[in-house]
Parts: structure tokens; C-alpha cells; sequence
């Protein structure tokens, strides 16, 4: 059980200093480098590397060593298409279950940002945004209520995240967008239309995805 416990801190230790840049996309690591980066054990590191693995986090290079996931086409192309697929699925379920009152808690979450973003856009406000994205996608997609989508989810969106922080990481210019985005997707929430939902959910993910690609987003149609 301790021996879990570790592998489990260690791991947290390890993602948290992927999305701080600690740790970079595409870096060789060695295990000793990985023990002084997350201040924990080389037995933990040891028992933390296999679920790394498995989650595609890491892998293991012949000769060379540990590498961490690289940021490439192939990884942009596979991670927005996960994403699409199980997110698609989860709006359209939350449009039809979740309480008017998850509703209320996301927008107003997302309305007090933009308020404070009106007046400046300050390095706690972007991290509060980038909070409340993540928070929303999560909310939506642990409502299904099933824990395995929920781990594969938590997964993909460390991908994501490592993706972003090149292409489409949240930054002062981008927090009012985002917000508003969102925003979009809430409305078409609170249709109780799954299909309206999902139509939503799928054109917020498209934008992203063209944005990590460094392609402009296709604008929508007067009236769309």
C-alpha cells in the first residue's frame, strides 16, 4: 500500500512538473534526474515509470533513456480526436441530466472571470481561467459518471495541456475568448438539446485543434 502510495505522489510530482515546463515535451530524463525533480525516491520513480508508459507520458528509447511525450502532429491529430469523441458523447448526456444548477455554478464561474478580466489581466486571473476551462471540460465528462473515461480523460488532458503550453495555452490575450467560447457551449447546454450540445461541444474542440495545428479557426456564418 505505501509502495502505491508513492508511485501515486511521485506520479502527481512528475505531471505537475510537466504543465509547470519544469519538465519539457520531448526531454531525455534519466531516473536519478527524475528522483531530484520530484523529490521522491528512486524506488518510487521506479514503480512511477510503468504508468507513465502506459499512459504514453514517457517512453522508453534503446540506448538513450527515458523521453518524455513529444509535441507533434501525430500527437495533436490523436489527442483532439480522442478529445472530440468522448467530449461530443459527454454534452450530449449533461445537456440531458445535469441540474440547472450545474449550469448556473459554470457560467457564473466563467462570468466573474471575464469581469475581472474587463479591468486587467493579471498572471492569477489567467491561471483562475485556465482553472475554470479545465474545470468545465472535467465537470462534464466525470458526470458520465464512469471512472475509466474520467482516468483517460485526465490523461488526454495533460496532452492537451502539453500541447497548449506551444501552441494554445491560455495567456492574457486569450482568457476573454476562451471565457466566451465556453460560454457558447454553456448556452447550448442549457438547451437540453443533446444534439445542439454536442454540435457546440465539437465546434469549441475543432477551434481548439486548428489553433494547435497554427491554423486560424473557420469563422462561423452570419447568424450561425
Amino acid at each position: 500500500m505505501a509502495a502505491t502510495t508513492l508511485r501515486d505522489q511521485a506520479y502527481q510530482r512528475f505531471t505537475r512538473g510537466l504543465l509547470s515546463r519544469e519538465i519539457r515535451a520531448g526531454q531525455f530524463v534519466s531516473q536519478r534526474e527524475l528522483t531530484a525533480i520530484t523529490g521522491m525516491s528512486l524506488g518510487a520513480i521506479r514503480e512511477m515509470i510503468p504508468r507513465l508508459e502506459a499512459d504514453g507520458l514517457i517512453r522508453t528509447v534503446p540506448q538513450r533513456g527515458l523521453q518524455v511525450a513529444q509535441v507533434d502532429v501525430n500527437l495533436i491529430r490523436n489527442a483532439f480526436q480522442f478529445r472530440l469523441i468522448l467530449e461530443r458523447e459527454a454534452a450530449a448526456a449533461f445537456a440531458r441530466s445535469a441540474p440547472t444548477a450545474e449550469f448556473d455554478r459554470l457560467q457564473e464561474a466563467h462570468e466573474a472571470v471575464l469581469a475581472l478580466a474587463a479591468r486587467a489581466v493579471t498572471p492569477a486571473l489567467i491561471a483562475r481561467a485556465q482553472a475554470v476551462d479545465d474545470g468545465m471540460h472535467a465537470t462534464i465528462v466525470d458526470a458520465l459518471g464512469n471512472d475509466i473515461i474520467s482516468n483517460q480523460h485526465r490523461v488526454n488532458s495533460i496532452k492537451i495541456r502539453l500541447i497548449r503550453q506551444d501552441q494554445t495555452r491560455i495567456d492574457a490575450a486569450r482568457v476573454a475568448p476562451v471565457m466566451e467560447a465556453h460560454l457558447a457551449v454553456i448556452a447550448a447546454l442549457r438547451t437540453r438539446d443533446p444534439v445542439r450540445a454536442a454540435e457546440a461541444m465539437a465546434a469549441h474542440i475543432e477551434g481548439a485543434r486548428q489553433r494547435a495545428l497554427g491554423l486560424e479557426p473557420q469563422q462561423a456564418p452570419p447568424g450561425a
